[in-house]
């Protein structure tokens, strides 16, 4: 194994968190489960795999790796597929209920019956790439009119990839951040809908629409994988994901599991907000290889439940995302062959990491008992920038 994991420093606090208690405080099982019962009846739904790592468990003195594979889910190459459509869907329901004076059930409008009146609803964004491309694909699809705002990061392939669903794509001089302001200032100004994964004051309905569609996977873990994982590995950006996996785990699972967040170490707003006790924004310096994770600023409503079900917060620095994107692809042993893109791994190099170096180790509590879950986010969002990366 590569030996930059035994030597990459690794940022770690850890902090007394209170599991159980903020799992329903933001989504309640309804909100899953609704989310679940539309998200499963949709073209093309299948449920994602669970893989099992045996050989990369041996190697690191672990019990079982599972990765569960976000990277086919609805041929869009990541887990948000499941967010921004669904709570594009629930705007789409609230305006057009409210034009027709009835309520219009969402069948309706996933299956082209009110396709003409939607296209009278513009619905924003901004994205690093996914988000984006999930709330393009579910705006084509229901009917609506979509604009997406990118930063200027953000790769072309990326931007061409919303683009072909037929959104319109509007470049930002800045950063994420950057992206969400400018996002959220022309929809105010032009009664447009923003479809946001993260949350400000006053605007908490969509990210919790988003989150509960997220919370899909873990209902297909449940009969995936009957057995509580004993660890929890999962990336961070503004906090929606590892908030929704957590809180939902926990409704599932109950206190049986120990969640750790992952960030860039240039991107480490929920380690930032871990060690001061509240929703802290840091400052994008330099952009990470981890495009879906650039995020300076973290979701408050995302926040209300991570600081509750998340026990360590880490950062990693760069060096470590091609090793384990090398691991995934080219395994030894057994494993399968797993597409994981740039932030789908961030979770697992903090974990390796922490196993090589034994004060983590022993601080995390990873042995031979250990059931470690991650959450592989996206898939090759960038052909050619994950191909020269497993390269």
């Amino acid at each position: 194994m590569n030996p930059i994991f035994e030597t990459a420093t690794l940022a770690h606090t850890a902090v007394t968190s209170q599991p159980g208690s903020g799992a329903n405080s933001v989504l309640t099982d309804a909100d899953f489960s609704s989310a679940f019962e539309e998200i499963s009846q949709w073209p093309g739904y299948a449920p994602t795999t669970l893989h099992q790592l045996p050989t990369l468990s041996r190697t690191l003195g672990v019990g079982q790796i599972f990765y569960k594979d976000e990277g086919t889910r609805f041929g869009l190459g990541s887990f948000k597929a499941l967010g921004g459509a669904y709570a594009a869907l629930k705007i789409l329901q609230r305006e057009l209920s409210s034009a027709a004076g009835r309520t219009v059930p969402m069948a309706e409008i996933r299956n082209g019956s009110m396709a003409k009146q939607a296209g009278g609803i513009t619905l924003v964004s901004a994205t690093d790439g996914n988000h984006g491309r999930s709330l393009a694909w579910g705006a084509n699809n229901f009917g609506a009119q979509c604009r997406i705002y990118i930063h200027r990061e953000v790769s072309t392939s990326r931007a061409n990839a919303i683009a072909e669903l037929g959104a319109e794509v509007i470049r930002v001089n800045g950063d994420y951040d950057m992206s969400v302001h400018e996002a959220r200032r022309e929809a105010n100004e032009n009664g447009w809908f923003a479809v946001s994964d993260t949350s400000w004051e006053g605007y908490t309905e969509p990210p919790k629409n988003v989150m509960s569609g997220y919370g899909v996977m873990i209902d297909e873990l449940a009969q995936q994988m009957p057995q509580a994982p004993t660890h929890l590995f999962i990336q961070g950006g503004v906090g929606g994901l590892a908030a929704a996996v957590s809180a939902r785990l926990r409704q599932h699972y109950g206190n049986a599991f120990r969640a750790v967040v992952v960030e860039p170490e240039l991107a480490a707003c929920l380690l930032a907000s871990a060690s001061s006790g509240a929703p802290t924004a840091v400052p994008i310096h330099e952009e990470t290889l981890m495009a879906g994770l650039s995020c300076g600023e973290p979701s408050a409503l995302a926040w209300q439940i991570l600081q509750h079900e998340v026990s360590d917060f880490m950062s990693i620095p760069e060096s470590l995302v091609a090793p384990t994107m090398r691991l995934l692809a080219k395994p030894v042993g057994n494993d399968p062959a797993i597409v994981g893109g740039e932030s789908a791994v961030c979770g697992m190099a903090g974990m390796i990491a922490s196993c090589r170096q034994p004060t983590l180790r022993s601080a995390l509590n990873l042995n031979a008992d250990s059931k470690v879950l991650f959450i592989g986010s996206e898939g090759a969002t960038d052909p050619d920038i994950y191909a020269s990366l497993v390269a």
